[in-house]
């Protein structure tokens, strides 16, 4: 396990995170992801999207670490990270928690009207790799340059 990677996915998912965090707040949607907790407040359901896109991004970085060292490719996975995150989060373990029971979201109508979920994955996606790419590059310039 490389703890460099992991900081990086760390700080990728957090940046990605408040981004998210932002515009979900905005749209009004943090009571709901709260009461996935038994809390449905802006405060609590801001508090567990943010351990979500930290736990996320350490993911990724165990997942995809390694194959992300280029912005197209931090762009390129996070982009698919964040769909696969779109497909497991709001379509099927949110409705799983919130008591819907498997499979609630998987249909034509509710995809639809959680398409600006999606844009938000993917928003969180795209921050992540880049963000993971940033670093990376700055930690590989610190060991060329002996700084490490």
């Amino acid at each position: 396990m490389n703890t460099k990677r992991i900081i990086q996915g760390l700080l990728g998912g957090l940046a990605g995170g408040l981004v998210f965090g932002m515009m979900m707040g905005m749209m009004g949607m943090l009571p709901m992801i709260g009461k996935m907790v038994g809390q449905p407040s802006a405060v609590v359901g801001f508090i567990v999207h943010m351990v979500n896109s930290v736990v996320i991004g350490v993911v990724f970085s165990l997942v995809f670490g390694r194959m992300v060292c280029q912005f197209k490719a931090g762009f390129g996975f996070g982009m698919v990270y964040g769909v696969i995150w779109w497909l497991l989060g709001p379509l099927t373990l949110m409705p799983l928690m919130m008591g819907m029971g498997f499979g609630a979201n998987w249909n034509l109508n509710a995809a639809t009207n959680m398409l600006p979920s999606l844009v938000g994955h993917l928003m969180y996606g795209v921050i992540l790799g880049a963000v993971y790419v940033v670093l990376d590059r700055r930690a590989a310039a610190n060991i060329k340059a002996g700084t490490v």
